[in-house]
């Protein structure tokens, strides 16, 4: 047995088939249910041809085939490939063709996106459609020389359930397609052992031990040990998403899915499935949920919840304490990092702290270090910053790209790192205080500003709903610091009052010299910022000023 997906779900499978594996709406899997119909769609996907190593994408929301595809993919050592929903038709060209792609599973909803493509992907032969209720039009892939086009359900009751598979490998890939801060779609191919060790439970959060043995997971199973249900909201076609559900299935535990996020569904969900961890992306998951709860308390028993995780993006201190308020029993838990580094550190809220601004400070992860421009490690207590590194398991690189992949990860002295960019400081007892990517730091009058710092700072203030900083163009400073702004219902500030606020927080030069109103701030589902569309929306903004 081997740290391979595939090989550690049907361990957990041997020892616990009739324990829920998955619950999605009305649909709720036992573990020997989502073995056998990831088994029939295995051996669909051999049966059209998909080899080892041979990429498929999955383009849909969460839902039962997305996790049912994903682990027959593993079963035959192929490759999932992620397709971001809200991609455009340039974007998805793009990335379909980076990708290789041979074959496809694709929510009906988003089948006209895929015809009007598919004539430029001469790889792309084989098409599952998975019906979702939303009548759009599929006549547009039919009659396609070469390209099979199969619904969903027909496909995966046509095949056997048994297990028939060969051997496989820890160094079977597991690959993430990430758009980042900026550009077109990376993908970042791990060796599946790797990303385990990284993102999926292999390394304790808390001790930083790792697991010695491929089975030790199962054998937790067999001897009792009951599971956790756990509720990660974010999208699958995020890594957050994917990495959240592989590691309650390999650890046998219960894992609960919605479709979309919507706050007030949330907490019902957590009331009616008795969820002992829910797990989300930074403050746009979490405001809406704090006022959500806020709102409606008494209407939900939440006393099975005992842990709330944030990965992909912090969220704020005076969220977790408005959270923390109405939960006080509750853990609250931010784990940062990068699809290219893995988990880089993580932070227990602690009741009481000071809703301050400013950047987050993190407990560093096993393999993670701060360094500077010669690879040494920053200093602790120095006040330098450095760049966050990750050695250890790490990523094999981007998928077609060695020149990128010789720059974010590096060989230096027989040492093999993963920087992507992450700038950091370190504090005298050793934790990393987080300042943000390099790519979108703003340069002020030659001081270095982070946005995230900033943000962190005005989303202290009582009026802000959420907000983004972002640098435009300024003939004094060569760059403004400016604030991208979505005020709470009913409020309003001035970006006098704002800068007032700040000042207790961050330096003058840090301190915003615009601002500009938006009704919602644009994030990617998975909650990370489109620095990109707040950028263009500061300068379409001050171009309507100076009109």
């Amino acid at each position: 047995m081997n740290f391979n997906f595939a090989d550690m779900l049907e361990a957990v499978v041997d020892v616990v088939p009739d324990r829920t594996a998955l619950i999605f709406e009305d649909t709720r899997l036992n573990f020997a249910d989502l073995e056998a119909r990831s088994n029939q769609m295995a051996h669909h996907f051999q049966s059209a041809g998909i080899k080892y190593g041979e990429h498929v994408g999955i383009y849909a929301y969460n839902g039962v085939e997305w996790v049912e595809s994903m682990a027959a993919l593993y079963k035959m050592r192929a490759v999932p490939v992620n397709i971001n929903f809200r991609y455009v038709e340039n974007e998805l060209r793009y990335l379909f063709d980076n990708a290789d792609l041979k074959a496809l599973v694709v929510q009906r909803e988003f089948v006209p996106r895929v015809a009007a493509i598919i004539n430029e992907l001469p790889l792309l032969k084989h098409i599952v459609i998975a019906e979702d209720g939303s009548g759009a039009a599929i006549d547009g892939l039919e009659g396609l020389d070469g390209v099979v086009v199969v619904d969903y359900l027909s496909a995966r009751n046509a095949q056997s359930p048994t297990r028939d598979f060969g051997a496989r490998s820890g160094d079977d890939i597991h690959m993430i397609y990430t758009g980042g801060t900026t550009g077109m779609p990376k993908g970042v191919m791990w060796r599946q052992e790797d990303i385990f060790y990284s993102l999926c439970g292999g390394i304790d959060a808390y001790t930083n031990e790792k697991v010695e043995r491929p089975e030790e997971l199962s054998e937790k199973c067999a001897a009792g040990a009951g599971p956790i249900v756990f509720f990660p909201i974010a999208p699958l076609m995020h890594g957050a998403g994917q990495v959240s559900t592989i590691r309650g299935f390999i650890h046998g535990d219960t894992t609960v899915l919605v479709r979309k996020f919507d706050a007030d569904e949330a907490w019902s969900i957590v009331d009616r499935e008795r969820v002992n961890v829910l797990g989300i992306t930074g403050d746009a998951m979490a405001r809406p949920l704090a006022d959500s709860l806020q709102e409606s308390i008494s209407k939900y028993d939440l006393t099975s919840l005992f842990s709330i995780g944030s990965s992909a993006a912090i969220f704020s201190q005076s969220i977790k304490e408005q959270i923390m308020a109405l939960l006080p029993n509750l853990l609250v838990v931010d784990s940062v990092g990068a699809t290219e580094t893995g988990m880089n550190g993580i932070k227990i809220a602690v009741p009481g702290e000071e809703a301050h601004g400013g950047p987050a400070t993190v407990k560093a992860s096993r393999d993670s270090i701060v360094i500077d421009e010669d690879y040494n490690e920053v200093v602790p207590g120095s006040g330098d910053v450095g760049r966050i590194a990750r050695t250890g398991n790490i990523p094999l690189g981007y998928y077609k790209d060695p020149e990128r992949t010789a720059l974010v990860f590096p060989v230096v002295n027989g040492r093999r790192y993963s920087v992507p960019g992450d700038f950091a400081k370190v504090e005298e007892d050793g934790q990393i205080t987080l300042l943000g990517r390099g790519s979108i730091m703003i340069n002020t009058g030659g001081e270095k500003v982070y946005p995230e710092e900033v943000e962190g700072a005005l989303k202290a203030h009582p009026s802000v709903f959420d907000c983004l900083v972002v640098g435009v163009p300024d003939e004094r400073w060569g760059e403004a610091v400016a604030a991208v702004v979505q005020f709470r219902t009913g409020t309003s500030a001035t970006l006098e009052e704002l800068a007032s606020h700040c000042r207790e927080h961050v330096a003058g030069y840090k301190i915003p010299k615009r601002l500009y109103l938006t009704d919602a701030i644009v994030r990617a589902p998975s909650g990370k910022p489109d620095y990109p569309w707040a950028k263009q929306f500061a300068l379409k903004a001050a171009e309507g000023q100076k009109a």
